[in-house]
């Protein structure tokens, strides 16, 4: 499983923005939009393996959010940016209303955060690491279980409390290239060293063993 956990600071968390400026007063909500497009989409079809969860922390807020999806249940996801900020805006306006979460639309549930809490249980995944571009290079790491579990930000650096909490984790923390790039591009090479493997790996077993010369 490849799971993602993208911090979110300056979108307000009541969807009180106009798909008109998402790169503005939505708080660069068109990068959160190219981010989950980018975690999900393949040519014609979805990663299905792939969960991405959004906590949105902007400040002051009238209340963090957090936002999973599913790519095995996800529906109307589309690969454009301005269709997927509608589907995440929707979501957050109706969670206004919703003390608990609730799925806003299949494959995509909506509620209230701890941002602290959550960003605790999901350090404790299996293969749960911290993308930045001053870690160690992703091709030298390997998950025990399989799994992957990256925290990635926006376009802005965790604040100081994410960041030290990140850093007391333990978890390692690994880069995908020395420069500083978009979260949807991270997500992308993160995908493509883990298509590599996997493509590799299925090589590697579908390989018959040479005769025996005994």
């Amino acid at each position: 499983m490849r799971r993602f956990l993208l911090l979110a600071h300056r979108v307000p968390t009541d969807g009180h923005f106009t798909l008109n400026d998402l790169a503005g007063g939505a708080g660069r909500m068109d990068e959160i939009a190219r981010a989950v497009s980018t975690a999900f989409t393949l040519s014609n079809d979805l990663r299905r393996d792939t969960e991405l969860t959004i906590l949105f922390v902007a400040e002051p807020p009238p209340r963090a959010r957090r936002i999973e999806i599913s790519g095995a249940r996800v529906r109307f996801l589309n690969p454009d940016e301005r269709s997927t900020a509608a589907l995440l805006k929707n979501a957050l306006t109706r969670a206004v209303d919703h003390p608990r979460d609730f799925e806003s639309s299949p494959g995509l549930r909506v509620g209230p955060a701890d941002p602290e809490a959550d960003l605790g249980r999901f350090l404790h995944l299996p293969g749960a690491v911290w993308l930045s571009e001053d870690g160690a290079p992703i091709e030298g790491w390997r998950s025990p279980s399989g799994d992957l579990a990256a925290v990635v930000s926006d376009p802005y650096d965790p604040s100081e409390d994410e960041a030290g909490r990140l850093r007391s984790s333990g978890v390692p923390k690994l880069s995908v290239g020395p420069r500083s790039l978009r979260t949807s591009q991270v997500i992308d090479l993160v995908h493509r060293v883990l298509d590599g493997r996997e493509h590799d790996a299925g090589s590697a077993r579908s390989t018959p063993s040479p005769p025996s010369l005994a």
